[in-house]
């Protein structure tokens, strides 16, 4: 015990916050820690947990990480022997702001906030000489923060991109169109603006894929995404609803122009070419309804372009077709 407890006075000589102070004060620092032990893979404490100590690693090491929106966890740093963490706690009896947990089989020193006054109180020299470096090296995280922080909010701004897109077209997905049709309406309502609601489908798509195979209509929807795009402005909303199924979004468009939108992408689908497969001819059935004329709301306007489009099927497919109750 006696080597150990001598150990872990030269641990602490070499911890930049405990450096260059007497050896008396180091004695009297110690005698206040605890030794505390951790298996790989513990968790030593949550993300809001109470924080009342900070640690020395003795051995081993911790990883302080933090979880995304995606519970996808996003590491901040891992601390080793010789290093410490958890200082502000120390400091100011608040709240955790990551999560720890043991990389390996791990040996820590705990100082516990209490612990701490009763140093302040007993060799406020040797208080005062900790706590200036602990501020020291604080804002030199902070600086570091400041980049890692720019970094999470691109990266916050890459996970929602990922999120409300489908990976195979680039399009928007289902995700996007239930939380912002709403909104989309709503706008459209404020600013006294048209707006067409249009769903889509490829014609005998399941036919195809009998035939063809999966992989073969996967390329064919990709395929078809980039005839969309060539069709469609900038403006409009394109979405991958799920596997042949589509909505486009015409923000500002009334039933006229929709007409002639949805008419060009049908020429286009029927022209558009399949390598290796020349006698392959695509067509598309489409039904459109459009805001205010055909509906008031976000779910009437769905309902009414998913009547036009089994309406359009109903009249031998291959085109686009208004609501028109």
């Amino acid at each position: 015990m006696a080597l150990f407890y001598n150990n872990q006075i030269e641990l602490l000589k070499g911890v930049a916050i405990f450096q260059d102070l007497l050896e008396e004060d180091l004695h009297f620092i110690a005698s206040h820690m605890r030794q505390i032990t951790f298996k790989a893979g513990d968790i030593l404490f949550q993300e809001g947990d109470p924080g009342e100590e900070m640690f020395v690693v003795i051995k081993g090491g911790v990883s302080v990480f933090i979880k995304d929106q995606e519970e996808q966890e996003l590491v901040l740093t891992e601390v080793r022997e010789g290093n410490y963490f958890g200082e502000m706690s120390i400091i100011e009896k608040s709240c955790r702001s990551a999560t720890c947990r043991a990389i390996e089989d791990t040996l820590l020193l705990a100082l516990h906030a209490d612990s701490f006054s009763k140093i302040i109180e007993v060799i406020p020299e040797a208080a005062s000489s900790i706590m200036n470096r602990m501020l020291s090296i604080i804002v030199k995280r902070l600086m570091r923060t400041g980049a890692f922080i720019t970094q999470m909010v691109q990266y916050g701004e890459e996970s929602r991109k990922r999120a409300i897109t489908d990976p195979a077209t680039g399009l928007f997905n289902r995700r996007y169109l239930e939380e912002s049709f709403e909104g989309l309406v709503a706008k459209a309502i404020g600013e006294r603006q048209s707006l067409t609601f249009v769903m889509f489908d490829l014609d005998r798509f399941s036919t195809l894929n009998a035939r063809y195979g999966q992989e073969f209509c996967d390329n064919l929807i990709v395929k078809a995404s980039y005839v969309f795009r060539e069709v469609f402005t900038k403006d409009d909303i394109l979405i991958r609803y799920g596997g042949d199924e589509f909505i486009f979004i015409f923000p500002d468009t009334d039933k006229g122009k929709a007409q002639i939108k949805c008419d060009s992408l049908c020429e286009a689908m029927r022209n558009m070419k399949v390598e290796g497969h020349d006698e392959l001819r695509l067509t598309c059935s489409m039904g459109f309804a459009t805001l205010p004329e055909d509906a008031t709301s976000p779910e009437e306007l769905k309902d009414k372009a998913d009547k036009a489009l089994y309406m359009a099927k109903e009249k031998g497919r291959d085109r686009a077709m208004p609501w028109n109750g």
